[in-house]
């Protein structure tokens, strides 16, 4: 197909695809998927090789959000159970990411709900960022705390966070649709102070909430764009309770899609499966890692999904392996350009709380959820149907007195 060979062709050369060319990975049959999937691998595989960062996150306070952003479980008016709690002190949290760390991953995600942090926050955080730097010696460190006032990136990068998250989450033109007490450009604002202080930028979108071809395209764009160093690409989870409950728009092939779409016009970039990949990649999982080289180890931040243990084996058995703790993620072009050579996240990226699971419940065999889950033994849902039985609210590990997954 030309189309793929000219995409490979300039994420070779880290040349920007012409917006019809991503517009048409997008519009590809399924019997081209294959090709599209082997084309995106090609670029990845160039830049990243065989590895897959493993990252984990820790959500230092739950719900209680002020914001109205129609995706989040811990949004203002949500009715989803989700745990509830204030700020984790710094040995909690330093216990926490404890297990992520132990697991394989490298880089730890501290999470706090809220519209931003005060300045008293961004002191509990660098608190926290000292306890777990202090026992895990290279540890990457992100912080994801909402919309950044004017010089708090510079003291997170002083007290040790490597990088900072904070998804744009879908074009500049739906964005009002999606959440009205804060803009677009508050979010585009925050990237950029984060950039600007330092911090490695980690910004992401979420896919199914209804947006069009063209608003998936818009908002990759607009990554490229502000260039930072990792895209967490999150598929909505639709959480009973919250606005989107009902919008189940995605399937298997359709994720993968849009992560070959994203591969190619940020050919050199950490892209994450974040969020919902159990509910909508589903079996194909394996696949999407010859788009992404990065994933999520354990739970999210309000919901659960697939075990690290499967994880792990799902890396292995499809090819790949674990990126070791010594290695550096990004390519040496942008590892050397003052990025910190990081950047990443989840749950609607790290943070902005798309919230989809990722961890496994117990005794649900092969990580999955009870009843069915992902390779559970359930009777097979007819295709496109809703799963709403792979959504689980965590209840486990921080704010509980449970072991984390991981």
């Amino acid at each position: 197909m030309d189309l793929l060979n000219t995409l490979v062709d300039k994420g070779l050369r880290r040349e920007l695809p012409t917006r019809e060319e991503a517009l048409a990975v997008l519009a590809t049959s399924d019997d081209d998927l294959l090709d599209v999937v082997a084309a995106a691998g090609k670029v990845r595989r160039h830049w990243f090789g065989r590895r897959v960062k493993l990252n984990y996150l820790v959500n230092l306070k739950s719900g209680l959000c002020p914001e109205d952003c129609s995706y989040c479980s811990q949004r203002l008016g949500s009715k989803a159970e989700i745990l509830k709690y204030t700020w984790l002190k710094p040995d909690e949290a330093s216990q926490a990411a404890a297990a992520g760390l132990a697991g394989g991953a490298k880089r730890v995600c501290l999470v706090a709900s809220g519209r931003g942090p005060t300045d008293r926050d961004v002191d509990r955080v660098s608190e926290t960022i000292k306890a777990i730097k202090d026992g895990n010696e290279g540890v990457e460190v992100c912080a994801c705390l909402g919309l950044l006032s004017d010089g708090q990136a510079e003291r997170l990068r002083a007290a040790g966070a490597d990088a900072y998250n904070h998804n744009l989450n879908t074009s500049e033109g739906t964005y009002a649709d999606i959440t009205t007490t804060h803009t677009y450009a508050d979010r585009v604002d925050t990237v950029n102070k984060a950039h600007s202080a330092g911090l490695s930028a980690c910004s992401g979108l979420i896919a199914g909430m209804g947006e069009s071809d063209e608003d998936l395209v818009d908002v990759v764009f607009s990554l490229r764009e502000l260039d930072p160093d990792s895209v967490p690409v999150n598929f909505l989870i639709p959480f009973e309770g919250t606005p989107l409950a009902k919008e189940w728009n995605l399937t298997p092939q359709r994720c993968l899609r849009i992560l070959a779409m994203v591969r190619f016009v940020c050919p050199d970039v950490e892209v994450r499966i974040a969020g919902g990949r159990e509910v909508h990649l589903r079996t194909m999982q394996p696949l999407a890692l010859n788009l992404a080289n990065s994933i999520f180890l354990g739970d999210y931040l309000t919901s659960e999904g697939q075990a690290g243990k499967a994880d792990l084996e799902m890396i292995a058995d499809a090819g790949f392996e674990v990126e070791g703790a010594g290695e550096v993620t990004l390519p040496e072009h942008r590892a050397t350009a003052g990025g910190g050579g990081c950047g990443s996240q989840a749950e609607a990226g790290c943070g902005s709380h798309a919230d989809a699971g990722r961890g496994s419940h117990a005794d649900a065999g092969c990580g999955s959820h009870q009843g069915g889950g992902v390779c559970g033994s359930a009777a097979a849902p007819q295709v496109n149907e809703p799963r709403p039985d792979l959504v689980a609210v965590r209840r486990r590990g921080a704010g509980t007195d449970l072991a984390p997954n991981a």
